[in-house]
């Protein structure tokens, strides 16, 4: 065929539409990946915060540590539910936890998996499965549409099903929603047992053995997180200046730190 043939601009014109997949990275080469549209594509850059900068919230840092610390030596860890208050460090904590553990020479990687892409999991499970390696699943900010059938995908995966997860991968997941699934008083209205649809929606959030809740910061808390970032990276503040940088936006939180210390990085002409 031509270029001037119909065919072949046909041909052309579906390629641009449904580009082929993107090559497959070396799982077994980098410290953080991608999964998209069926490979596994390696980060441009992966540099989380160390976890000494991640203030406020001790329990839960030493909590997922603990977890990843295992999974990356091949004992057994949990699948972990991190929920709570937006902005409240839980997607940084994941991060840093894995850039620590990489840190200390164990074998561990982190996997970003979009919400959307959980069905197909079960591919990147078997590509993972034989790597001599730990490898973190990690599902940021996951929420599910009514009458969606991914929660229950999901919950086969993690227990249960004909593709459970290898023992050497373990999902991370966040969720502003303590139960994941949205829940509505019109479930006292359902005309089977109120109870059952009840049960039904938390099962997805009962199959992760560890589940960390974040909270609302208090005042103190905030300057702290500022005062640990700025401290970082060399840049004075007003303590008074980061209160009413937290009050304009609405609400304190590990994630109003950083945009503050952003900002005064800024005003300093320094780059953080």
């Amino acid at each position: 065929m031509t270029d001037t043939d119909p065919l072949a601009r046909i041909a052309a014109a579906l390629e641009r539409i449904a580009p082929p997949p993107p090559p497959d990275g070396d799982p077994a080469a980098h410290p953080a990946y991608v999964w998209h549209m069926g490979a596994l594509q390696p980060t441009r850059v992966f540099k989380p915060l160390p976890l000494d900068l991640l203030t406020g919230i001790d329990a839960q840092k030493a909590a997922l540590l603990e977890n990843s610390r295992r999974l990356a030596n091949g004992h057994a860890a949990h699948d972990v539910l991190l929920w709570g208050s937006r902005g409240a460090g839980k997607s940084a904590l994941v991060k840093s936890a894995v850039g620590a553990l990489q840190g200390e020479g164990l074998a561990i990687a982190l996997i970003e998996v979009a919400g959307d892409a959980i069905g197909g999991l079960p591919r990147l499970f078997a590509r993972i499965a034989d790597v001599p390696r730990a490898f973190v699943l990690f599902i940021d900010d996951l929420g599910f549409e009514e009458g969606s059938d991914a929660p229950r995908i999901l919950r086969s995966l993690l227990e249960g099903g004909a593709e459970a997860r290898p023992a050497n991968a373990r999902l991370y997941v966040t969720s502003n929603r303590r139960h994941i699934v949205h829940r509505d008083m019109r479930e006292q209205d359902s005309p089977i047992n109120p109870r059952d649809v009840v049960d039904d929606r938390m099962a997805l959030a009962d199959r992760f053995g560890l589940s960390l809740g974040f909270h609302v910061c208090d005042q103190d808390t905030y300057v702290a997180m500022v005062a640990g970032y700025a401290a970082q990276f060399g840049l004075e503040f007003d303590p008074l200046d980061a209160i009413g940088w937290a009050t304009q936006r609405g609400g304190r939180s590990g994630r109003v730190a950083w945009q503050y210390v952003v900002e005064l990085a800024g005003r300093a002409g320094k780059a953080v």
